[in-house]
């Protein structure tokens, strides 16, 4: 037999590596060219950028992020490890974990848009001393993610407390979404005397979020109350286990306590809210970065109809309604309301694409818009409102609908006011950690 039967396999196997890697390199080409042209090459928070010096292409990053089931967030360039879709980074963070080569550093912000973010330290301390931040506030905004640190930053203040100060509290906690809880639940259990307020309900923006929606996180482990399990869940679901928490653990919430201001005293703070002042050796703020909603400044917007979040779609069943906005918060009331009987939905937004929402809701969007459910009015603006129609301007020409209601989720003011106003250190990240 000749010898070179016996070498063709040993050929093949470099030749058909070569067209495999050419076959992956050409489609993550198209992956980012393709996020680019349609305007999703901006990451919407925290997320991943990779040392290409430091890479080794090993795509354990790749695995491990767990948006990418359907999508390509992180793929093989060149081979190294690069953002392919940026748009449909959650910023979870598991990519940095898992790097062999610390060739990951995760940041806020990009070149093109900065991101307000409060200067803490490894223990969530401000420049303040006894003045911690956790959760949403300080950039992580995923369950799991600001439970932990809600846990870390109480671990970190209780290690930290005067022995005996004279103020009534040891620490008082502000805000009671999944931070907060899980703060209040480690005051709890290493027996300090705390304080927890919150302007509206247990949950923080998940109690904000629409009837029905879809809440994602991981199972992450809660002091006393033992592990929190879901991955996928509602926010029914999860408010309800959060009550079972509260119930049996008695958190102890004060709810529709605003904070108007801190400050120090010596020792400790003075935290004064719209219902009287209490007296603290420390406070942790866990409080939302959403803070008081963004209005659009136009004729007609203080009339009833008008609102600036969705809490049952239900009740616009049969009615005309328009969501402005192109997040995740108005994609997700635009397609509930589209699936009430009788409803007619328009959807405003001033850009061309909606870059900031999670690619499940824009597929979602395109479907209902190619099927007539939903009417987009893309790189829009609105201009007036009146009891019965809404008048939006689109590529200089007018146009007027008619209209019952309308939902403005235009994001909301963030609270960079009152942290520097009690003397937090607030920086602007232009892509850095």
């Amino acid at each position: 037999m000749p010898l070179y039967v016996y070498f063709l396999p040993l050929l093949l196997i470099p030749l058909l590596y070569l067209l495999k890697h050419h076959r992956e390199q050409r489609q993550a080409e198209q992956i980012r060219q393709r996020a680019i042209e349609d305007g999703l090459a901006e990451p919407a928070s925290l997320h991943p950028v990779i040392d290409r010096n430091l890479c080794i292409g090993c795509k354990s990053c790749v695995y491990a992020c767990p948006q990418q089931l359907g999508h390509n967030v992180l793929g093989i360039f060149h081979g190294k490890a690069e953002l392919l879709e940026p748009a449909n980074c959650i910023g979870h963070g598991a990519c940095k974990k898992v790097c062999p080569e610390g060739a990951i550093t995760l940041v806020f912000g990009t070149e093109k848009r900065g991101v307000d973010i409060p200067n803490v330290d490894d223990n969530f301390e401000t420049n303040i001393e006894g003045l911690f931040i956790a959760g949403e506030l300080g950039g992580m905004g995923l369950i799991r993610n600001a439970i932990e640190q809600g846990k870390s930053a109480m671990k970190a203040i209780a290690a930290k407390l005067p022995k005996k100060s004279g103020n009534p509290y040891q620490v008082i906690i502000v805000g009671a979404g999944p931070a907060g809880i899980a703060a209040s639940l480690a005051a709890r259990e290493k027996k300090l005397q705390y304080l927890t307020l919150d302007q509206e309900s247990l949950g923080g923006t998940v109690f904000q979020y629409p009837r029905g929606k879809i809440v994602m996180t991981q199972p992450v482990e809660l002091p006393l109350a033992g592990k929190m399990p879901f991955r996928e869940t509602t926010k029914e679901q999860l408010l309800e286990f959060w009550q079972e928490i509260d119930q049996q653990h008695r958190i102890g919430v004060q709810y529709g306590e605003m904070v108007a201001d801190i400050t120090p005293l010596q020792p400790g703070f003075r935290v004064k809210t719209n219902k009287g002042e209490y007296e603290s050796d420390a406070v942790l703020l866990a409080i939302g970065r959403r803070g008081t909603p963004r209005k659009l400044g136009v004729e007609g917007e203080d009339l009833p109809k008008v609102v600036y979040r969705l809490i049952d779609p239900e009740q616009y069943k049969g009615q005309k309604v328009l969501i402005v906005g192109g997040g995740d918060s108005a994609l997700e009331a635009a397609l509930a309301i589209a699936d009430e009987e009788g409803s007619e939905v328009s959807l405003s937004y001033r850009s061309e694409s909606f870059s900031r929402a999670k690619a499940k809701n824009r597929e979602r969007i395109a479907e209902y818009a190619e099927s007539g459910r939903i009417t987009l009015y893309m790189k829009s603006n609105v201009k007036r409102i009146t009891e019965a129609q809404v008048e939006l301007e689109q590529d200089g020409k007018a146009i007027v609908i008619d209209n019952d209601a309308i939902i403005i989720n235009a994001g909301g003011i963030l609270p960079t006011g009152f942290l520097k106003k009690i003397g937090i250190e607030v920086e602007t990240k232009y892509g850095t950690a």
